[in-house]
């Protein structure tokens, strides 16, 4: 465990020394006083693990120091950075800059939601007396399109609504609210992430503030900063770094100065620091007039962030005032809503009756795979799904082990792709660690239950499993006979879900998390012995029978199609996603949704893969208020999407380390909880690998 924590450090350090690096190659003078401040240091790799750490606190103090995140308070910026004296080219920027940015500080806030799941959603920021804008992701929280219009979505207990707050700063419980009165424009998926909201000119006795002015001409520039309210992102694979930067305060406004390091047609590259609920900050030059460059819209942290360039945005408002917008725009498919135009109205204006329409539309799919595992000189075959939810023999074995037997269970391991090169370490539950399941064996306390080629961490408060990692040898996988469902011997009993869900309808089907083919692979004992490990309860969580769709179920066997040919070899992490609201059924708080993340070593790159990806079961589940189980058949199909490893990483509290920024959808947008959803999966050819 030593030596993967100590890759991680490594990881960590090459990390904040490319960061830093590319800080000081667009920054010469904070170059000059960062060098001074930084010894000269060897390459990661030889270093002992003491002088890693060492070497990783002091890169995480400079970077601290390079990009620092400032506290807002009354409206105006706060200069006390921590420890002033070795970054003083900030302090000299940030005092000339006080004038411009405190003009504009009162204009930016924060987007709440009325009867929304969610509390806040992300920035937004003023453009025009009486518009705000924010980005298209963040706007489809709580707004759609409807039409020719757009209208609020329901929510719960009736349409929902938005306000923004105008302050909400460090150390403060004022607030300063105004109404959206009205989505005025929401961008269509193929063009630049912007939306527009009509918002209250008055509220009490505040009238809003100044709008703050969007430039025409973008350029690089080292002397930029946003403002926005950075959100816990759990999505971070550096949660400690993440607490140093704010300080385990969140959810305020904040202003990070940075730099603006490449211009692009429709958007430009940025590297202040930021977090998700930073979705819809404004990115202001800190010089000059103190126009907004940019409308931030998403990044990977100790990457690079992106922004909608400002005169875009410029654009698309006249476009959208003048009515040029709606004139292009194509009729859309109703939803429910409510009604809403695209012209300004006062912001007294009378709310709009609820619409809602029913649309059904038959749909017959037909899936023909076939499936191979013989290698040949022949092009790779298509692969079948197999793993369904498990009806009929909902019976335990007869025979149970003994928690000695697993004593020779190496479980997964993380150097499974490529001889240390590309270590991928076990996820790491960061969100509610303790909610797993610790248990004493061979003398140690453990969290890790070991089969044979997969490993499984469990769930104290749900009795199933949280995470299963499973390593996937294609090249010697064996068909083997299914067994029966049995306990873990290494753990309690009542720790574990038997029979208490499942069963004929009305009950549940035991669904595998590693499916029963992933660990069969070897020698003949050897995959056997994988087999039956998976029919382990430990492994299995509630699913409708319904449940699984052909794409979900293969997404393994189609992985392994693009794995390096001479290995095909891939490493598979499957579990639930747990919700407070997940309902329950003899005495089984049943999980809604399902996430998988898959990594690989990509067969045309050569270079470490990972893609996650999604799928819900709530289709198949009856009205909730009824919660009754039995042939309920949802007129809809589930359909797995693929989604950044980084959204999963939020909703399920889990780090997956590394792999959030080998993503191929890493550099999606920044928003509080999931990020826009992306379309289903109705083919594995809209797979992105790369």
């Amino acid at each position: 465990m030593t030596d993967f924590k100590r890759t991680d450090t490594k990881q960590l350090l090459e990390r904040l020394r490319r960061f830093n690096q590319s800080i000081r190659e667009n920054d010469p003078k904070l170059a000059a006083e960062s060098m001074d401040k930084m010894p000269e240091q060897e390459l990661a790799l030889e270093l002992p693990e003491e002088e890693v750490r060492l070497a990783v606190e002091a890169e995480s103090i400079a970077m601290r120091q390079d990009r620092p995140v400032l506290a807002i308070k009354n409206n105006t910026t706060d200069l006390d950075i921590r420890d002033p004296a070795e970054r003083e080219t900030w302090f000299e920027r940030l005092r000339a800059a006080k004038p411009l940015l405190d003009a504009a500080i009162p204009a930016v806030g924060r987007i709440n939601l009325i009867r929304g799941e969610m509390s806040w959603v992300g920035t937004g920021w003023l453009v025009r007396d009486g518009v705000i804008v924010t980005n298209r992701h963040v706007a489809l929280k709580f707004a759609l399109r409807r039409g020719e219009g757009f209208s609020f979505r329901m929510g719960l207990g009736g349409p929902m609504a938005g306000a923004v707050d105008f302050l909400e700063e460090v150390d403060s419980n004022n607030e300063l609210i105004f109404n959206l009165v009205r989505p005025l424009h929401i961008a269509d998926t193929s063009g630049p992430d912007v939306a527009f909201f009509e918002v209250a000119l008055v509220s009490g006795n505040s009238k809003l503030a100044k709008p703050i002015v969007l430039a025409s001409h973008i350029a690089p520039s080292a002397n930029v900063s946003t403002i926005g309210y950075p959100a816990f992102d759990s999505r971070i694979p550096e949660p400690e770094l993440m607490q140093r930067i704010y300080g385990d305060v969140y959810n305020k406004k904040r202003l990070a100065p940075g730099a603006v390091t490449r211009v692009e047609t429709n958007r430009i590259w940025h590297n202040c620091t930021t977090l998700g609920g930073n979705s819809g900050s404004v990115v202001i030059a800190n010089e000059q007039e103190g126009e907004a460059l940019g409308l931030h819209f998403g990044g990977a942290f100790l990457s690079s962030n992106y922004a909608v360039r400002a005169d875009v945005v410029k654009q698309l408002l006249e476009d959208v005032l003048s009515g040029r917008a709606a004139r292009r725009r194509r009729p859309a498919t109703p939803e429910s809503g409510v009604t809403a135009t695209s012209k300004l109205s006062p912001a007294n204006a009378v709310p709009l009756r609820p619409f809602s329409t029913t649309l059904s539309i038959p749909l017959t799919v037909k899936v023909s795979i076939e499936l191979d595992h013989t290698r040949s000189a022949q092009p790779r075959p298509s692969f079948a799904p197999s793993s369904v939810p498990d009806a009929s023999d909902d019976e335990a074995d007869e025979f149970e082990a003994t928690a000695e037997d697993f004593r020779d269970r190496a479980g997964y391991e993380p150097d499974f792709l490529g001889d240390g090169e590309f270590d991928v370490a076990l996820p790491a539950v960061v969100r509610n660690a303790a909610d797993v399941l610790r248990f004493e064996f061979d003398g140690k306390t453990e969290t890790e239950l070991r089969y044979e080629h997969f490993s499984v961490l469990m769930s104290k408060s749900r009795r199933m499993c949280i995470v299963s990692a499973c390593n996937i040898d294609g090249n010697q996988s064996r068909r083997t006979g299914r067994g029966s469902w049995k306990f873990d011997p290494r753990i309690p009993k009542p720790q574990q879900i038997k029979n208490e869900c499942y069963g004929d309808p009305p009950k549940f089907s035991r669904g595998h998390m590693t499916r029963r083919e992933d660990p069969a692979w070897g020698t003949p004992a050897t995959a056997s012995r994988g087999n039956s490990d998976s029919m382990h309860v430990t492994n299995a969580t509630p699913q409708m029978q319904a449940f699984n769709a052909p794409i979900w179920l293969a997404l393994e066997d189609f992985a392994l199609q693009h794995a390096r040919e001479d290995a095909m070899k891939i490493s598979v992490f499957t579990g639930p996603y747990f919700a407070s609201d997940d309902p329950e059924r003899d005495g089984v708080r049943i999980p809604v949704a399902f996430w998988k993340v898959i990594a690989f070593i990509h067969d045309q790159t050569g270079r470490l893969c990972a893609t996650g990806y999604e799928m819900s079961q709530q289709q198949n589940l009856p009205p909730e208020e009824e919660f009754v189980f039995g042939q309920f058949v949802s007129p809809q199909l589930n359909v797995a999407t693929q989604v950044p490893i980084r959204s999963i990483e939020a909703r399920s509290g889990i780090s997956f380390g590394s792999l959030a920024a080998l993503d191929p959808l890493a550099n999606t947008e920044e928003t509080v909880g999931e990020g826009e959803a992306h379309k289903p999966l109705l083919s594995f050819d809209q797979i992105r690998f790369t």
